[in-house]
């Protein structure tokens, strides 16, 4: 067979396998369809299929096909980052910015340092710590992938729950905004390259003139063209990033953090990041299980991944908790704000792979801390879904 039709083949496996498991299984309530496609490439990849079937594994991902997949996951992260941008409320956040400030600083602090207390603990032992990682790049970035929230996949569940347009769902979308904000914040200064500071500093400040021409320009712009300048403005500042030693996932949540939501119609926005998860974002899934590896040991990485996943979930939870104790919350918000804002999936899957393309982690503890990531976002449904039911009066509880 020649690469195009090998490639093809990989296609429907990327497409069919996880959709099967999601439908016959009936795994939605506690496993999303994005949670089983991140299943799916971790047991397609090299650390299980590759394992187990060697010769199929080299022939459906050969170096060609592989290349070409991850020419679409690159272009589908961009976009999937870019939207998360935009989505970004800063306004709401400003004029809520006590409640805002103190929920989200203790919900992102908390986790991150059990975080790093466990990533400590990590380096004691050998296989973790990237190749080219100092110490602390490694401690902050483990640290953080234990602190992150992920903004796309919060509002894909608090859709399921029907609280997304609710004065409660709004609430928690502006704690993940700030936390979205401190986590890109984190990854540009872990990625600071003192080498190429020069590029890096000429890059963010022709960002920051470019910034005012391309919204003066946007506004004048009819919102159909507004589309096609969003994604040019994309390529570009991903460009710059990357050739300042950023990464092009930081120049693409930047190019639509500079955005405002309102330039765009919601319902259309919507259904972008929709088609992007249905059409795009499988690929990427498979690409990141194509990176994960056990080399290390199965039952050290699941150990890893289990400190990690308890890091994670105590600090959130205890953040949140404090912050309820702070703002005299009525009982049981905090546990619901705590666990929705637990839910991690695409990006920390995000932040991990940039770690791992800056060669500051292992892919051993890439596959501990995608595992941690699954798992936090599998147990978000099916513990707050109960407590809703409980206190549906917290809803409607606008602070």
């Amino acid at each position: 067979m020649n690469t195009t039709e090998i490639f093809l083949i990989a296609m429907t496996i990327i497409f069919s396998v996880p959709y099967l498991v999601w439908r016959l299984g009936r795994t939605d309530y506690f496993a999303p369809l994005v949670v089983v496609q991140i299943l799916t490439g971790i047991l397609l990849g090299p650390g299980i299929l590759g394992k187990l079937y060697p010769d199929y594994y080299q022939f459906v991902f050969s170096a060609p096909v592989i290349q070409s997949l991850n020419g679409i996951a690159w272009w589908a992260v961009m976009l999937f980052v870019m939207i998360a941008g935009i989505e970004l409320d800063l306004r709401q956040v400003w004029a809520h910015r006590r409640e805002s400030s103190i929920t989200a600083g203790l919900a992102l602090g908390m986790p991150l340092v059990l975080g790093c207390v466990a990533a400590a603990w990590m380096l004691g032992m050998a296989g973790w710590i990237g190749p080219k990682a100092l110490s602390w790049q490694f401690v902050l970035g483990v640290g953080m992938s234990c602190a992150v929230t992920a903004l796309p996949i919060l509002i894909l569940l608090m859709e399921k729950l029907d609280i997304l347009r609710q004065p409660l769902g709004q609430r928690i979308l502006r704690y993940a905004s700030l936390d979205d904000i401190a986590i890109w914040g984190v990854l540009a200064l872990i990625l600071m390259d003192w080498a190429r500071v020069g590029r890096q500093v000429a890059f963010l400040v022709a960002f920051g003139l470019v910034c005012v021409s391309f919204r003066r320009g946007m506004r004048r712009l009819p919102e159909r063209d507004r589309w096609y300048a969003a994604l040019i403005w994309l390529a570009l500042v991903a460009f710059g990033a990357d050739w300042a030693g950023l990464h092009f996932m930081v120049g693409a949540f930047l190019a639509g953090a500079v955005m405002d939501s309102d330039w765009f119609d919601q319902d259309k926005m919507d259904l972008l990041r929709h088609h992007v998860l249905l059409a795009l974002m499988p690929v990427f899934f498979l690409s990141t299980g194509l990176r994960t590896h056990w080399d290390v040991g199965g039952a050290a990485v699941f150990l890893v991944a289990g400190v990690l996943l308890v890091a994670s979930v105590a600090g959130k939870l205890l953040g949140v908790r404090l912050a309820g104790r702070i703002l005299n919350w009525p009982a049981g918000e905090a546990s619901i704000i705590g666990w929705l804002l637990q839910t991690k999936a695409l990006i920390m899957i995000i932040f991990a792979n940039i770690l791992l393309d800056k060669q500051i982690i292992t892919h051993e503890t890439f596959t501990a801390l995608l595992l941690m990531a699954v798992a936090s976002t599998m147990l978000t449904v099916p513990v707050v879904a109960p407590q809703l039911q409980k206190l549906k009066g917290l809803i409607s509880r606008a602070s």
